[in-house]
Order: structure tokens, then sequence, then C-alpha cells
């Protein structure tokens, strides 16, 4: 039986793989992130890919020296990272509540992109391994907040552990007021390009 590992501790990106039915394991990345690149769309599949090659070495190291306790079975590892920018700058987590207002209050009646990088690591029975890397794009339009409406929604916690210090999902829903893209990208995974990806290099996610 073939194996699917998500490289990654999201909760969201979690629910999304649930949602569509695929059966597959958590194995976070735990190495430090570097980035080398610039532009949005390239950091974050540099992102995605250092998290994906790291927990693919690791399983691959353990199979070949637990031969004893591993069956030879074909490994797909997915590797995600997702950033929001805004006038060409990638906007992280807030680092406290002070600077997600300060995010909020840039992001409120403007246009930002959230980009979400996927790396996808083959290890096939031997052993051998092979790349395939792609990214994702949404425009999300935020409605005009009061400063009071800003208060409030960092109040509630939510932006905190979230890129851009909004959460589409959530309690900032009624501030979206609408997306050029695909919905699921802002979530965290966009799961019908994921799936139409690894159509394109032969894989079907069902008969994995």
């Amino acid at each position: 039986m073939s194996q699917i590992i998500l490289a990654s501790n999201s909760p969201r990106r979690r629910q999304l793989l649930e949602q569509i039915g695929v059966e597959f394991e958590v194995c976070p990345a735990k190495g430090e992130e570097t980035i080398t690149k610039k532009e949005p769309s390239e950091v974050v599949v540099e992102l995605a890919q250092q998290k994906a090659l790291e927990v693919a070495s690791m399983l691959n190291e353990y199979n070949l020296s637990h031969l004893e306790l591993t069956t030879p079975q074909d490994i797909l590892v997915i590797g995600a990272d997702t950033v929001v920018a805004f006038d060409g700058k990638i906007l992280g987590k807030p680092k406290d509540e002070q600077d997600a207002k300060k995010t909020l209050a840039m992001l409120q009646g403007n246009t930002n992109e959230v980009y979400t990088g996927v790396s996808l690591v083959f290890i096939d029975k031997k052993g051998r391994a092979g790349v395939h890397n792609f990214f994702e794009k949404t425009d999300v339009t935020m409605c005009k907040m009061s400063e009071k409406e800003i208060e409030r929604y960092v109040a509630s916690g939510e932006p905190m552990d979230k890129a851009g210090s909004y959460g589409i999902q959530g309690k900032c829903a009624i501030y979206i007021e609408k997306i050029n893209g695909d919905y699921n990208n802002v979530v965290g995974l966009p799961i019908s390009k994921l799936y139409q990806e690894l159509k394109s290099v032969g894989i079907d996610l069902y008969l994995w």
C-alpha cells in the first residue's frame, strides 16, 4: 500500500485533505527555513520544497535502516507554505497585537495577494526520488474597517498565528469583500490544483 505524508502541522491543511477523502499521515518538518528568493511565488515554492525534502529524507533514511520493519512502498510527501503579500512585500505572522493592528489597517479597503507553494516529493519502492513544484495565487479584497473593528478582531486572538494577520475561514470572513481565485488556496492548500498537478504527472490521488 502506498503512503501519503503531509509535511505540515497546519490543522487547516489537514482539514482540506480530509475534506476530499484522502488518507494520509502527518509528519511536520522541523528544520530551520532558509529564504534565498525575493518574489512571493518563488519564496513559497522554495519553503515548501525545503519542508517536503526534509521529511522525505527522514522517511527514506528510516526505511533504509529498518528494512526488517518496513514494507517497500511508494511514498508521496506533500510540503506547502503560504504567504500574504501587499505592494510587493511579504507579510508574515504578527509579532504582537500592535503589529496585527498595523497590518490590518494597511490591508483594509485594499487587495492583497495570497500565494501557496506546494512541493510534491515522490519516493518509489527502490528509494529513488523525484520532485514536482507549483504555486497558486489568489487576490483578496478586504472591506474598509474602522479602528474599532480592527481592535475587536485583533482582540479575538485569531490574527496572531496567521500570515497577513487574518483568517478568511474565521471571524475575518465578514470583512472579505471578494476574492479572485481559489478560496482554498487562501485557507492554506489549493486542493483543486494539487489534484490536477498530480494528474499531470500520472498520479491519481485516489489510486495512490
